[in-house]
């Protein structure tokens, strides 16, 4: 069973719900950012999503955005970004982590290139938002393959012949985009998400993670209530940019610990 696969059966059995906070590796400096998984992990992070910096971040807003430049100021790559999760590997060889990005960078590797080294990184799935499931057929067999699941995009205006396609192809679990917009952009329509969810579930078995709009512990807390997965970014990356680096992980560390709370109470 992929590490994936094993976390969310056994939170399911729980009765809990996963965590899973993003942060842009690299950011705001390359050496920085294992230590600062390992302390989310610490905080209460069930599954690590760690963005692999680019320079037309087009679905993220404008914090994550500014996260990617003061990566790639750094000249932070992909090579960059498999290496800090292998580095992660050798203390944790539990925690999934999810790659999320964009085609780019993949593309440049070469899609057999990048899946090997992914695999033997220790990454356990990849995100990537820029491609739809009508070109994403090759890649997620590819990923397949390697044990590697491909985590698909839904959204608002997602109809049921697409949630049937996108789900075809998704592995380990759909993430819903819960809002029309980029990230961090909109409050939650509560109502409407959970609804979505509902309807999303009459099309798969696999667990539905919610991102995009959770920025408090309270919005947390509500979303764990009927999600599978609450993802959590911009509210974390946007401390970063008036940190300190050395007030980095405990700060980020003590915000996680918080939405955990909150979703466990």
């Amino acid at each position: 069973m992929s590490r994936l696969n094993r976390c969310f059966s056994e939170l399911k059995a729980a009765g809990r719900c996963a965590l899973v906070p993003f942060v842009t590796a690299g950011d705001p400096e390359p050496g920085v950012t294992v230590e600062l998984m390992h302390g989310l992990v610490a905080a209460g992070a069930n599954v690590l999503e760690l963005g692999v910096p680019f320079s037309d971040p087009m679905a993220d807003g404008p914090v994550i955005q500014k996260a990617s430049e003061r990566a790639l100021l750094h000249h932070t790559s992909l090579h960059d970004v498999l290496g800090m999760v292998k580095t992660f590997r050798e203390q944790d060889g539990n925690t999934p982590v999810v790659l999320m990005g964009y085609l780019n960078p993949i593309e440049r590797m070469g899609y057999d290139t990048f899946v090997e080294a992914a695999k033997e990184a220790g990454v356990d799935g990849v995100l990537t938002v820029d491609l739809p499931p009508e070109e994403a057929a090759d890649f997620a067999d590819k990923l397949k393959r390697a044990e590697l699941s491909p985590i698909m995009l839904l959204a608002p205006t997602s109809d049921a012949r697409r949630i049937d396609k996108i789900c075809s192809q998704a592995d380990g679990f759909v993430y819903y985009v819960s809002l029309k917009g980029v990230t961090g952009s909109k409050a939650l329509d509560i109502d409407s998400v959970r609804d979505k969810l509902s309807e999303i579930r009459t099309h798969t078995d696999m667990p539905v993670g919610v991102g995009f709009g959770i920025k408090t512990p309270e919005d947390a807390a509500t979303v764990a209530k009927f999600a599978d997965a609450v993802v959590v970014g911009s509210m974390l990356v946007t401390q970063i940019e008036d940190l300190a680096i050395e007030d980095i992980v405990p700060t980020l560390s003590k915000s996680l610990a918080e939405l955990r709370a909150a979703m466990d109470a």
